[in-house]
């Protein structure tokens, strides 16, 4: 369905993440990944905590290079926050255990934000959704991070993994976008975006 209204377009993601590329092809895009240059996901400390993914994805799509005017660059990045405190990736375990800490009895947000890209166009969005944790024991915390080493993940957990079966009670808001690509919104914004 979706690939017939963007035939003209070639679609690109610019992301590593097995789980953004798992997302995309759950809505049957076709697209190929394409990573620009290595880009240090610096943003300024006095940004509140959900304007800061979009201006990462924005920072990623620029830091890419140039477009030929058939391709759509698509860039994103996710943030969890708990009250003002952005929690990105874990550096170790200890890091993983001490996020997941401060997670456990604790609701949360996740943001995403999510940049799409033509040689002539631009447009972003952000998608938000509330994580309720119930409270997790320090042996359950140590359990997943010693099996699933979650360090390449906001917050230092996978919803879709152990820890969101067992741990959270309950979101409102968007299960993938949690996940890191909100694909229901892009879908939609995707749509627009080539009619603009």
């Amino acid at each position: 369905m979706i690939n017939s209204l963007l035939s003209e377009y070639d679609i690109i993601l610019a992301s590593q993440s097995p789980r953004r590329k798992e997302l995309l092809k759950l809505i049957g895009l076709d697209f190929k990944v394409k990573c620009g240059p290595e880009f240090d996901e610096i943003f300024p400390e006095s940004m509140i905590a959900e304007k800061v993914p979009l201006f990462l994805a924005e920072c990623k799509s620029d830091n890419f290079g140039e477009l030929t005017n058939n391709s759509i660059l698509i860039t994103s990045d996710t943030v969890v926050a708990l009250d003002s405190m952005v929690l990105g990736k874990p550096a170790n375990r200890d890091e993983a255990i001490e996020m997941i800490s401060l997670l456990s009895g604790r609701d949360h947000q996740v943001h995403t934000g999510v940049f799409l890209r033509t040689e002539y166009k631009r447009r972003g969005f952000l998608s938000t959704t509330n994580v309720f944790f119930r409270e997790l024991t320090e042996s359950e915390i140590e359990y997943y991070v010693d099996k699933y080493k979650p360090y390449d993940k906001a917050g230092a957990y996978g919803i879709q993994e152990w820890i969101g079966a067992v741990g959270v009670e309950r979101i409102e808001g968007s299960y993938f976008n949690v996940m890191g690509l909100p694909v229901q919104q892009l879908y939609a914004e995707l749509l627009k975006f080539v009619e603009l």
